[in-house]
């Protein structure tokens, strides 16, 4: 068995790397795949949202295995998590480029998820340029999106001009994101909603490309 390495990647804080983390994690789940998460960001709140997931629920956690790990040495964690896992998701910190460059080098696929916010784009930049030099296909992903807004448009457009794939499911500003999140959860564990279907539409795309590479 060997798994593909996904890591979450993006230089500036708060744009949503432990919310895409968790989500793709239970989406994956849901697909009936295995999945081994590895949080190399020393806030460790990836971390603490495994430990409340197991903790409200030990079932939820089936096929789920969590992980920490150095920068320098997630190159290892990655490989031993793929051979006994279908998808390893690794969150990084919003660090230097020494600390991002081994996760990368690791990965499979680089997500990077985007806020709403133009600083956001302009962290993204940096990390796309990375993930080229490590020859690795980066997916940006919309996060906290706002659906018919000037600033949703204005922000769609200059990732496109970033030459990077921009994906075409994102994640909108939810309250059922941070809600769950808090509680170990995600609303795809919960029954049918918007955000449930653009956490399965998200996984869905992500999948898809992983196959395709």
């Amino acid at each position: 068995m060997s798994g593909t390495i996904i890591t979450i990647a993006q230089q500036k804080g708060g744009s949503g790397k432990t919310t895409l983390a968790a989500n793709l994690a239970v989406g994956f789940l849901a697909r009936g795949q295995s999945v081994a998460l590895v949080d190399i960001d020393p806030q460790g709140s990836l971390g603490r949202w495994f430990m409340t997931r197991i903790e409200r629920d030990p079932a939820l956690c089936t096929d789920l295995e969590f992980a920490t790990s150095s920068a320098w040495g997630i190159t290892y964690e990655c490989r031993k998590l793929a051979g006994s896992h279908d998808i390893v998701i690794v969150d990084t910190p919003p660090k230097a480029d020494s600390d991002l460059r081994p996760a990368l080098r690791a990965a499979d696929l680089v997500v990077v998820p985007v806020s709403m916010s133009h600083v956001d784009l302009w962290a993204t930049e940096g990390v796309i340029d990375l993930a080229r030099r490590e020859d690795k296909e980066a997916l940006v992903v919309l996060n906290r999106a706002r659906a018919n807004t000037r600033l949703s448009a204005d922000v769609d457009k200059a990732a496109q001009d970033l030459m990077a794939r921009v994906a075409t499911a994102r994640l909108s500003n939810r309250v059922a994101f941070a809600e769950t999140l808090g509680q170990g959860g995600s609303p795809a564990d919960r029954g049918k909603s918007p955000a449930r279907d653009e956490i399965t539409a998200l996984t869905a795309e992500v999948a898809e490309l992983l196959a395709n590479r």
